[in-house]
């Protein structure tokens, strides 16, 4: 919403009220949270202190979101005891924490995972070793724990003022932009099989493992929404849906994201379309995965200078709750931190290291988890959906935090409103200037915001409305732009180098869970075999 838009509802109300219609209900309480930028952003201007104290470890991991739980949760069940986790923030798990009230846990960024593929090995032993997976996770097709699958009715739309089931804009929609909609699936399915000489899949989850057919990778030099008028796409629905599809996943138009990317998301999975969800999000994996690192994880820790040695790297640790520095000697690092902050850590950073880093851009998110005293109604008296999307809105809906719970009757709730800065243009490494600014906006004026986008499906969500709680992610996802997935750019970070290697999702190009977890455990694996370590791989 603009400024302008906002301030002339603010004047609309208040001339409602002035001729006597009902008054407009005031904003209910909650909080604002988010990553600790002000901690973070004292890189810019480090004065920190010297470090104090020395402690010695055998492999430091930088960056406890899912990377870096990864690579901590492979160490641990290989036997490896001798690590250390650093964490910026109070609590590890990245964009997959959560929050909790006395209604229900809900997530504060990653709310789903799709049945994983065969491909995306360590995420099934994942889910194996936390009982959601019953039986052998090689299995082609894997029994999952039903308390974990979404319930039905799963996804629906909100558009032209009426709800349906499903994604794909049907109401009205003629047969002629149909046939493209069958034609597009039809393309899609034949992508899902298609396989190169090496028997790879055309797009695999992980990207690595993906077919490096030169046509395929030509892909990634254009937009998903030129490949789609390359093609001979027209159907309005169609474009909504691959642009839906794209800020969804990538925090990014179609306009903006890589073809390539954008084909992925809809044929690197074996089109099953279930997914495990939970209350609180993604955090319950990021809880699993953390289990490796208890007593070996150091919160509220900022890195503020790493060295590389001959033999061991130097890394100088602010400790924001005691005010003071260590430094940790280490014979392996791990980095699973955002890459772009390599400029700014790194002593002497390699040149390839700042030409990969060089032009990439993240996608702000803010989620706004909104307490309601009763279930939202509909025209039509429809259940909600898990997933509840909104045609005509910059946002991606909500999603229900109780919608696992089976509930029938109108009871309290939570929902989860999504919003991407899809629409700003791609900038730096940095967020700054005026996506940066947007997502620094107050509590209050995300809040009304959501309630604004929520209250044209459901007029009643203000009165409905107990707390607002809003989630600021500033650097929430590295943006699949053209180019950056196969230009060669990911490459001197996907080698990483003797003594160092890089576990983040940044990595692969895009922000997604089964690439961090890949990246984590590759970078395990890849550091105890340079320790002499035995270990049975998972991937």
């Amino acid at each position: 919403m603009r400024r302008r838009d906002f301030l002339a509802g603010v004047s609309a109300t208040g001339l409602l009220a002035a001729c006597g219609s009902k008054a407009v209900p005031p904003l209910p309480p909650g909080k604002l949270s988010g990553a600790n930028d002000s901690l973070g952003h004292r890189l810019r201007t480090p004065d920190f202190p010297a470090p104090g104290e020395t402690r010695r470890v055998t492999v430091a991991i930088v960056g406890g979101g899912i990377g870096g739980l990864s690579a901590a949760w492979k160490l641990a069940r290989s036997g490896v005891e001798d690590f250390l986790l650093l964490e910026l923030e109070g609590e590890a798990g990245g964009n997959s924490r959560a929050g909790k009230n006395d209604v229900s846990a809900y997530p504060l960024g990653s709310h789903y995972l799709p049945l994983p593929t065969r491909e995306a090995r360590a995420v099934r032993q994942l889910l194996a070793e936390l009982g959601v997976l019953q039986g052998d996770p090689d299995a082609a097709h894997p029994v999952y724990d039903e308390r974990y699958l979404c319930h039905a009715p799963q996804e629906r739309l909100y558009i032209d003022g009426y709800w349906q089931e499903g994604l794909w804009p049907t109401l009205g929609v003629p047969a002629a932009e149909r046939a493209q909609y069958a034609r597009f699936q039809d393309a899609v399915a034949e992508l899902r099989q298609r396989r190169d000489a090496s028997g790879r899949r055309a797009f695999a989850l992980p990207l690595a493992l993906s077919s490096r057919d030169p046509e395929l990778l030509a892909l990634d030099r254009i937009t998903m929404r030129d490949w789609l008028l390359r093609e001979g796409y027209t159907a309005p629905g169609l474009f909504w849906l691959v642009d839906y599809a794209c800020r969804d996943d990538y925090g990014t138009s179609a306009a903006q994201t890589s073809a390539w990317a954008g084909l992925h998301y809809f044929a690197c999975r074996d089109g099953e379309g279930q997914v495990l969800t939970a209350p609180e999000g993604n955090a319950w994996l990021a809880r699993g995965l953390a289990r490796a690192t208890v007593g070996r994880v150091q919160t509220d820790a900022l890195v503020f200078r790493v060295e590389q040695g001959r033999k061991e790297s130097f890394i100088d640790v602010y400790l924001a709750k005691e005010n003071r520095s260590i430094r940790i000697i280490a014979r392996e690092l791990i980095w699973a931190a955002p890459l772009f902050l390599i400029p700014h850590v790194f002593v002497s950073p390699r040149a390839k290291w700042l030409a990969a880093i060089k032009g990439a851009d993240y996608a702000p998110w803010v989620v706004a988890n909104l307490t309601l005293s009763a279930t939202p109604q509909t025209r039509a008296g429809q259940p909600l959906a898990w997933d509840n999307v909104l045609h005509d809105s910059a946002s991606l809906g909500y999603v229900v935090a109780t919608h696992q719970q089976l509930r029938y009757a109108p009871a309290s709730t939570v929902i989860t409103w999504y919003r991407s800065l899809h629409e700003e243009s791609p900038s730096s490494a940095l967020p700054s200037g005026r996506s940066r600014n947007r997502v620094l906006q107050n509590r209050e004026a995300w809040a009304e915001t959501a309630l604004a986008d929520l209250s044209r499906p459901h007029p009643e969500i203000r009165e409905l409305a107990t707390r607002i709680d809003v989630h600021r992610h500033g650097h929430a996802m590295i943006r699949p732009l053209p180019g950056r997935l196969w230009g060669g750019s990911r490459h001197s970070f996907e080698t990483g180098r003797a003594g160092i290697q890089f576990a983040h999702a940044d990595v692969s190009g895009v922000s997604l869970f089964e690439e961090a977890n890949y990246r984590g455990v590759l970078a395990a694996e890849r550091t105890m075999a340079r320790l002499g370590l035995h270990y049975a791989s998972s991937l």
